[in-house]
C-alpha cells in the first residue's frame, strides 16, 4: 500500500488529523471533493476564524454522552493550537470571552495547516471525490475515488455535518458510519437563527435590524449577549446559542433586561421620574423602536406616577421572563453546526476509532459532539483531529 492513512476530507479536523499523523512517519493521503482545502476555516469568523477559545471546558459541548469530549480536549488544548499559531507568525487577538481571531485573515490559518500537512509529507488531493468504500479482508481499507483507486490501513472520516451546503457538505460521513454498522443520532440544525410567523412575526418583523442583550433561557441553559430582530426572526449570538438547545415544542424564555433587578428599577424611575411616561423609561434600556412597541402591543403607556405597585412588578416579570413562540430555525442553509451525528457509544474516546471496525476513525462535526458558538467547534476539531492522528 502506498498510504498508510486516508482521511476522507479537508477541513480543520482531517488537516489536523493528517499533519499529527504525518509528524509520527505515517504517509498520509487527504482527500477532498471540493477544489480547495479548509473552505468553512476560510469563511469563519466573518472571514477572521474565531480559531479556538481559551476557555473551552467539555461543559461547552452537546453531545448525548458529555463525557465523550473529556479525553480529547485534555490532550489537545487551546494553548497547544495557540503556539503552533505562534509558531507561524499569525497575528490574533480575544475579542470576548476568550474567542480568538486572527487580526488579518483566516487564509492564514488553512496555510498554516498545510504547511504543517507539506513538512509532514502529507499528500493533499483535492477535487477528488470518494465513490465507494470498502474494508479489505486481511485489514485496511479500498476506496474508489474519481482519481483512482486507494488503499491504506487507517481511514479517517473528517467529512463535517450539513451546515452550509453551499460550502459542499453532505450526509457522506453519515452513510458510511453506517454502513461500517454504527449508530448515527438524528441530526438537525445547531447554532442557527430562529424563525417566527403569524402574529409573532407581526410584532417584530418591521423592527429587523434592532439589536440589544438579552439573556435568553431554555431548560437550563442560559446565554446572556447581544439579540438581533431580522425580517425571518431572531438571531444574535444570544438566540444562536440557545438554538443548539432549543427543539419545537420547547419554551423558550428572555430576559429583556439581563443587567437590572427590573422590578427594583422601574419603583426607582417611579420615584424619580414621576411624569414621564413608560416608553420613555424604557426608551432609555432599550432601542426607542423597541421600547415603543412594546408599549403599543404589551403594555399601556402613562406617566410613571399613574402605575400601581402591582403593576409595575407584572410588567417587571413579564420582561424578565419574555415568551419566543419560534415556529422553526432557518435550517441548515445558515447554521454554523450540525447537531448529532455518528453515536459516540461506538467510538473510543481516546483514539476516536470504530469500535466495531479497527482502523476506521471519525473526528470532527460528523460525530455527536457540537460546541457553543465562540471557538469550541474549532478546538474540537483540533482535538479530536490530533487524538486520531496519533492512532491511525
Amino acid at each position: 500500500m502506498e498510504d498508510d492513512v486516508l482521511v476522507i476530507g479537508g477541513g480543520a479536523a482531517g488537516l489536523m488529523c493528517a499533519l499529527t499523523a504525518g509528524r509520527r512517519g505515517r504517509r498520509v493521503r487527504v482527500i477532498e471533493h471540493a477544489n480547495r482545502c479548509g473552505k468553512k476555516i476560510l469563511m469563519s469568523g466573518g472571514g477572521r476564524c474565531n480559531f479556538t477559545n481559551t476557555g473551552t471546558t467539555p461543559a461547552n459541548f452537546l453531545s448525548a454522552n458529555p463525557h465523550f469530549c473529556k479525553s480529547a480536549l485534555a490532550r489537545f488544548r487551546p494553548e497547544h493550537f495557540i503556539a503552533m499559531v505562534e509558531a507561524h507568525g499569525i497575528a490574533y487577538h480575544e475579542k470576548e470571552l476568550g474567542q480568538l481571531f486572527c487580526d488579518d485573515s483566516s487564509k492564514q490559518i488553512v496555510a498554516m495547516l498545510l504547511a504543517e500537512c507539506a513538512q509532514a509529507g502529507v499528500h493533499v488531493d483535492t477535487s477528488c471525490a470518494v465513490d465507494d468504500v470498502a474494508a479489505l479482508p486481511g485489514g485496511g481499507f479500498r476506496l474508489r475515488t474519481t482519481s483512482g483507486e486507494r488503499r491504506a490501513e487507517s481511514l479517517v472520516v473528517a467529512t463535517g455535518g450539513l451546515s452550509i451546503p453551499k460550502m459542499g457538505a453532505t450526509g457522506f460521513g453519515y452513510e458510511l458510519a453506517r454502513r461500517f454498522g454504527h449508530a448515527v443520532l438524528p441530526t438537525r440544525a445547531g447554532l442557527v437563527p430562529l424563525t417566527l410567523s403569524g402574529k409573532h412575526l407581526g410584532h417584530y418583523a418591521d423592527l429587523a435590524g434592532v439589536s440589544f442583550h438579552v439573556a435568553a433561557r431554555c431548560g437550563k441553559a442560559r446565554f446572556d449577549n447581544a439579540m438581533l430582530v431580522t425580517h425571518r426572526g431572531l438571531s444574535g449570538p444570544a438566540i444562536l446559542q440557545i438554538s443548539s438547545y432549543w427543539e419545537p415544542g420547547k419554551e423558550l424564555l428572555l430576559d429583556l433586561l439581563p443587567e437590572h433587578e427590573i422590578a427594583d428599577w422601574l419603583l426607582e424611575r417611579q420615584r424619580e421620574q414621576p411624569a414621564a411616561e413608560l416608553r420613555t423609561v424604557l426608551g432609555d434600556v432599550f432601542p426607542k423602536r423597541f421600547a415603543q412597541r412594546l408599549c403599543e402591543a404589551w403594555f399601556t403607556s402613562k406617566p410613571m406616577r399613574q402605575y400601581t405597585h402591582g403593576e409595575l412588578p407584572a410588567i417587571a416579570r413579564q420582561l424578565a421572563n419574555w415568551p419566543i413562540v419560534a415556529s422553526g430555525t432557518e435550517g441548515y442553509r445558515t447554521a454554523e453546526v450540525t447537531l448529532g451525528g455518528v453515536d459516540t457509544d461506538g467510538l473510543s474516546s481516546s483514539t476516536m476509532e470504530s469500535k466495531t471496525q479497527p482502523g476506521l476513525h471519525f473526528i470532527g462535526e460528523v460525530v455527536d459532539v457540537t460546541g457553543w458558538l465562540g471557538g469550541y467547534n474549532f478546538q474540537w476539531a483540533w482535538a479530536s483531529g490530533h487524538a486520531a492522528g496519533l492512532a491511525a
